[in-house]
């Protein structure tokens, strides 16, 4: 049994999908399957089994997983710390990112942080925020929308960044669009279908928490992925759909948003730094780039 078996073991038990495992670790799937069977031997037991296109792990493999998760990270760590000691102006960033940062804040971010550093090579990944913060054992930092609950790994640093404002969206047919209302209540909401963001969303959460507040019911039509499938679904004339303000900069003529009201409903994004004791410099240098707000994307119009 040796160290870069159980990484190896560590990414495929996170994973659930071999193939997934051997992208990540930069690895062909040969190898990985090579290294998987040498562990088993090992133990002298299946530490997982096939499952459709993925694996599931067995109880020994989820008791394993767990040692192999913690020697990965602590691998992270010593790596970490080195390359903060060396001043390392090469290497590699891995960033995840909950839908709305990744889709309107992050191409700028990059952008800019590479016009600084070329030969540094930049990863991504994108989902909601459970998903981000779910694999956040994967990336170097992620930035997130809403709230990122306290079941964070240790040694996980928070910062809060922007202040979003969520907004509802309708065509421009819809009989709240034709009101000449300045700004919408949920209580204006209620009678109307409205459509929502997958489980797991921050949107999704902060509108449930809020229309709970407000005590008036909400008419679920639709329940669908990602921001763009929100405002295919209104296009549609499935409902009323709500999204990050930031998202309606280039919106066409179809759509038509309306603040919530009586009080704007914002939520905040943060930025989450794993092994925060001991970050890269090139950890350090993106973090600061995103903090100082030195790449900011075109302001958001204020009509639609």
């Amino acid at each position: 049994m040796t160290p870069d078996q159980l990484i190896t073991f560590a990414a495929v038990a996170e994973h659930r999908n071999i193939s997934r495992a051997a992208l990540a670790l930069h690895l062909s799937q040969p190898a990985v399957s090579g290294q998987l069977r040498q562990l088993q031997d090992e133990f002298g037991e299946p530490l997982y089994l096939r499952d459709g296109r993925g694996v599931r792990l067995t109880p020994a493999g989820e008791q394993l997983a767990s040692y192999a998760a913690r020697l990965r990270d602590t691998y992270r760590q010593a790596y970490a710390y080195r390359d903060a000691l060396r001043g390392m102006e090469q290497g590699t960033l891995r960033i995840g990112a909950s839908t709305t940062p990744a889709s309107y804040l992050l191409p700028y971010l990059i952008a800019a942080f590479q016009r600084r550093h070329p030969d540094v090579t930049v990863h991504t990944d994108d989902g909601n925020t459970a998903d981000i913060v779910g694999a956040l054992g994967s990336f170097d930092i992620a930035l997130v929308e809403g709230h990122v609950g306290a079941e964070l790994p240790p040694d996980t640093a928070v910062h809060p960044w922007h202040e979003d404002e969520i907004v509802a969206i309708m065509p421009r047919s819809h009989p709240l669009a034709t009101a000449n209302l300045q700004a919408v209540t949920l209580a204006d909401l209620s009678p109307h279908p409205v459509v929502l963001r997958e489980e797991g969303s921050g949107v999704r959460q902060l509108i449930e928490r809020a229309f709970a507040r407000a005590g008036v019911p909400m008419r679920v039509a639709l329940a669908i992925a990602g921001v763009e499938g929100v405002k295919e679904a209104v296009r549609a004339g499935m409902g009323v759909g709500f999204v990050s303000a930031m998202s309606m900069r280039h919106e066409d003529e179809v759509l038509f948003r309306l603040p919530l009201g009586p009080e704007p409903l914002t939520r905040r994004f943060s930025i989450l730094v794993p092994h925060a004791s001991a970050p890269s410099r090139i950890v350090g240098r993106f973090l600061e780039l995103c903090l100082n707000g030195d790449a900011r994307p075109p302001a958001a119009g204020s009509a639609v």
